[in-house]
């Protein structure tokens, strides 16, 4: 059974730069596609990125577009976040995720959730 943590998390400055990580152990960490999703306080959980199993593909939602960078090193087992030009709305628990069938976007398609890493950009 895949295990999924997350680290990185913490509070930064409006504009600031933060980078999360998400440790995967107990599987065929390649073999999966991974997405990070994130919950602000009294919100749903939402998309936030995806990449593909080998890490070529990657998918952004429209508000981290061109802020925001994912990437994986399957020789590690690490999937990150590059979060740049961070925005008090970016502020939610950030949670990765192992894909296992169904849309990119949707919560319901993936299976394995890391215990989520807060970041909080104040303005």
């Amino acid at each position: 059974q895949v295990q999924l943590a997350e680290s990185g998390g913490g509070l930064v400055q409006a504009g600031g730069s933060l980078r999360l990580s998400c440790a995967a152990s107990g599987g065929t960490f390649s073999s999966y596609a991974m997405g990070w999703f994130r919950q602000a306080p009294g919100k749903e959980r939402e998309f936030v990125a995806h990449i593909n199993s080998n890490g070529a593909i990657t998918y952004y939602a429209d508000s981290v577009k061109g802020r925001f960078t994912i990437s994986r090193d399957n020789a590690k087992h690490m999937m990150y976040l590059q979060m740049n030009s961070l925005k008090p709305e970016d502020t939610a628990v950030y949670y990765c995720g192992e894909r296992a069938a169904g849309p990119l976007t949707s919560e319901q398609a993936y299976d394995i959730w890391g215990q989520g890493a807060q970041i909080t950009a104040s303005s």
